[in-house]
């Protein structure tokens, strides 16, 4: 299964990013094969709906799960609506996140904001 989270840098060892839209990067990983790829986050820059926008990468990138400390309102009906699974993040260990994924030690992200609507995800 291919899951994502919103990383700070290219690497494992980086930390799980407190926004989505904003993020720099997101960490592709598959749980079959172990292996993860980073894709640049090409919302970042975006004037206003980085949100919607990054939700719509993680889509066309077919993951079925994501990892993140939060999500804005429209960024998760996006992921909703295709049927990706939002997990709450329990720190901002890459490691210790897919780990607990695949322990099945996450639990579902309850709590959805409004979104910061062009305040910079700050």
């Amino acid at each position: 299964m291919k899951i994502a989270l919103p990383v700070n840098d290219k690497s494992t060892e980086a930390s799980v990013s407190e926004t989505l839209g904003r993020t720099p990067y997101y960490l592709i990983y598959d749980t079959e094969s172990g292996e993860g790829v980073f894709l640049d986050n090409s919302a970042l820059a975006s004037q206003g709906g980085a949100g919607i926008k990054a939700a719509q990468t993680l889509v066309d990138s077919k993951v079925k799960a994501l990892l993140t400390p939060r999500c804005g309102e429209n960024a998760a009906e996006v992921l909703k609506t295709a049927n990706i699974k939002l997990f709450k993040t329990i720190n901002d260990s890459i490691k210790d996140n897919l780990e607990a994924f695949n322990e099945g030690k996450l639990s579902p992200l309850a709590e959805i904001h409004t979104g910061f609507h062009g305040h910079g995800g700050k």
